[in-house]
C-alpha cells in the first residue's frame, strides 16, 4: 500500500466536513464496520468480574515489532460482539518501549473504511511513517509505521488510537484503542502498576455499534456502557496499606471524568506522560478526553471502595440548539477489594523527576479561537477553529523551529472543548475559570465553556507538520481541527 495524504475533496467525502456533517439528515457521518443496529441495548454481564490487564507486548535490544489488526470482532462487557479492536481485544495490546527505542508497527486494515494510528502523546517525529495524522491506511492493506523514540523522552503514559479524519470518533466508540508506555525502569515504590483505560460505547442486543444521533453527535457523545479495559465495573484486588499505581486514560469519545476513590484520596503524581513536580494528594483528579492521569492509592481498611466518575457539566446548548445541559455522570466505574493483613509500605518520595520548564523568552503570541454555532443555512451546526473547518492541504500555523510560542485558546462557545496539540506539549500558564495549573508539560487541557486558557509551547524538537484540534472527536470529525507547519 502507498500512504497517501488526504485530499481536501476526499476529506470532505469521507468526514462531511463542517456543518454540512451535522445537519439533520447528513450523509457525512460513516457508520463503523461492525455494523449499524437499532433496538434493544446489549447489558453487560461481566459486572464486578476482576480486572483483567491487556497483553503487554515489550521491547527487547532497543526495539518492539508488532503487528496490529484492526478488525471487528471483540469480547466487550463479558459478551461477544462486532465492535471494534485490534487483535481481536478491545483495548489492544499495551505497547512497551524505552527512551532511545525504535518502535515498528504494522497496521492491517480489516474493516471496511480507511483507517491510521496516531500515538497519543509521544514526542516523536510527525513526518513520513511516523505519527503522520495525514496519512490513509485503506481497507484490506498494510502499512509500515516506524516511531523513533528520542533517548530523553519522558517516561510515562501514553495511549495510540485511529486518526482519520472524519471516522475518528467512530472507530474510538467502536474500541479501537491501546496504551503505550515509555518505561525507564522502577521509579515509584509501589506493589501492582495497573492501566486503566476508560472507554464508552452503545451497542445493541446483538453486539452491534448503535447509531449515533446528529443531536448527539453535536454535544459530543456518551455511551451507555462505561467500561475500564473492556470491562463493566470490574473489581480490583488490594491490601491494606499496599500502594498501587494507577494509570488511567481518558479514551471515551466525549466524557469529561472527575474521577474519585470513594473513602480514599488519589495521589497524583503524572498528567499525560510526564511526571509533577511533586505528588498532589487530591480527593478527585479530572481527565477530559484524551487525558492520562497517573495516581498512587495507598488502601486503607478493609472492604469495597468505588472508583465513581461524578458528574461533569460540560455546558449548555439550550441558546443555540434547544438542546439542555450536556452532563456525563455520576458512573461507577470500577470498586477496589481490600482484604487481609495490613502491609507497611515505604513512603513516596516528596519530589518527583519532573521536566524543568522551557527556558528562553517567547517569541510569538497567537490568538486560537474555538467555535461553534449554526451553520450554512442548513439546520445544522459549524465546528470550527478561528472560523475556518479543516483543511488538510492548508497551513494554518507557520512556525519556525526552536521558537518558544504563548498561545491564548479562546472558547466564545457554550460547550467546553479539550484542546490537543501533536507531538509538542505546553504547559498551561491560567485560564479564565482559574484552575491551577498542574506545572508540568501536557497534550490536552480544558478550555471551559466561554472561557481561555493560556499555554507555552517549546517547538524545540521536531520540524515537520500535523494538527491541532478538539477532543471531543465528533467535533474534529466536524471540522474543529487546524494544520501546524514547524519549519526548520
Amino acid at each position: 500500500m502507498t500512504p497517501a495524504p488526504i485530499s481536501r475533496r476526499r476529506a470532505i467525502v469521507l468526514g462531511g466536513l463542517g456543518a454540512a456533517s451535522l445537519a439533520i439528515g447528513a450523509t457525512g457521518w460513516v457508520a463503523t464496520s461492525a455494523g449499524v443496529r437499532t433496538g434493544g441495548r446489549l447489558r453487560a454481564a461481566d459486572t464486578g468480574a476482576e480486572l483483567r490487564q491487556p497483553q503487554v507486548l515489550d521491547s527487547a535490544d532497543g526495539r518492539l515489532q508488532v503487528e496490529l489488526t484492526a478488525a471487528a470482532g471483540v469480547r466487550l462487557a463479558g459478551h461477544d460482539t462486532r465492535a471494534l479492536g485490534y487483535n481481536v481485544t478491545s483495548p489492544g495490546p499495551t505497547l512497551r518501549v524505552r527512551p532511545g527505542d525504535e518502535l515498528a508497527v504494522r497496521l492491517t486494515n480489516r474493516l471496511h473504511e480507511p483507517t491510521n494510528l496516531h500515538t497519543h502523546g509521544l514526542r516523536v517525529s510527525p513526518e513520513g511513517n511516523s505519527d503522520n495524522p495525514f496519512l490513509r491506511v485503506d481497507p484490506g492493506t498494510s502499512f509500515d509505521y516506524l516511531y523513533r523514540i528520542p533517548p530523553d523522552h519522558p517516561a510515562g503514559t501514553y495511549w495510540y488510537h485511529p486518526h482519520h479524519h472524519g471516522m475518528v470518533a467512530d472507530q474510538i466508540f467502536g474500541g479501537l484503542a491501546g496504551a503505550l508506555l515509555v518505561d525507564r525502569g522502577p521509579d515509584l515504590p509501589v506493589v501492582a502498576d495497573r492501566i486503566l483505560l476508560i472507554s464508552d460505547t452503545t451497542l445493541d442486543g446483538d453486539g452491534g455499534l448503535v447509531e449515533v444521533s446528529t443531536m448527539d453527535r453535536a454535544m459530543g457523545r456518551h455511551g451507555e456502557l462505561v467500561l475500564v479495559n473492556g470491562q463493566h465495573q470490574p473489581t480490583i484486588p488490594a491490601a491494606p496499606g499496599a500502594t498501587q499505581r494507577w494509570r488511567i486514560v481518558n479514551g471515551c469519545v466525549s466524557r469529561v471524568l472527575p474521577i474519585r476513590l470513594d473513602g480514599h484520596q488519589l495521589v497524583h503524581v503524572a498528567q499525560d506522560g510526564t511526571f509533577l513536580p511533586a505528588p498532589v494528594a487530591a480527593d478527585r483528579v479530572t481527565l477530559a478526553p484524551g487525558n492520562r492521569a497517573d495516581v498512587i492509592v495507598r488502601p486503607t481498611g478493609s472492604g469495597r471502595f468505588p472508583l465513581i466518575a461524578d458528574a461533569a457539566d460540560r455546558g449548555g446548548m439550550d441558546s443555540m440548539m434547544g438542546g439542555g445541559a450536556v452532563g456525563s455522570g455520576p458512573v461507577t466505574l470500577a470498586t477496589m477489594v481490600t482484604a487481609g493483613a495490613p502491609v507497611t509500605a515505604p513512603p513516596l518520595p516528596t519530589a518527583l523527576p519532573a521536566e524543568a520548564p522551557t527556558a528562553g523568552p517567547v517569541t510569538v503570541r497567537r490568538q486560537i479561537a474555538f467555535q461553534m454555532g449554526m451553520g450554512m443555512g442548513t439546520g445544522g451546526m459549524a465546528f470550527t477553529i478561528d472560523g475556518r473547518t479543516f483543511d488538510p492541504d492548508r497551513d494554518d500555523q507557520t512556525i519556525t523551529l526552536g521558537a518558544t510560542e504563548e498561545w491564548t485558546v479562546s472558547n466564545p462557545s457554550p460547550l467546553a472543548h479539550p484542546f490537543h496539540l501533536h507531538v509538542w506539549p505546553f504547559t498551561v500558564l491560567e485560564s479564565n475559570d482559574a484552575t491551577p495549573p498542574t506545572g508540568a508539560p501536557q497534550d490536552v487541557v480544558l478550555v471551559p465553556a466561554r472561557g481561555w486558557v493560556r499555554l507555552r509551547i517549546p517547538f524545540t524538537t521536531y520540524s515537520g507538520r500535523s494538527v491541532y484540534h478538539c477532543h471531543i472527536l465528533d467535533h474534529e470529525d466536524a471540522g474543529m481541527m487546524a494544520t501546524v507547519n514547524v519549519r526548520p
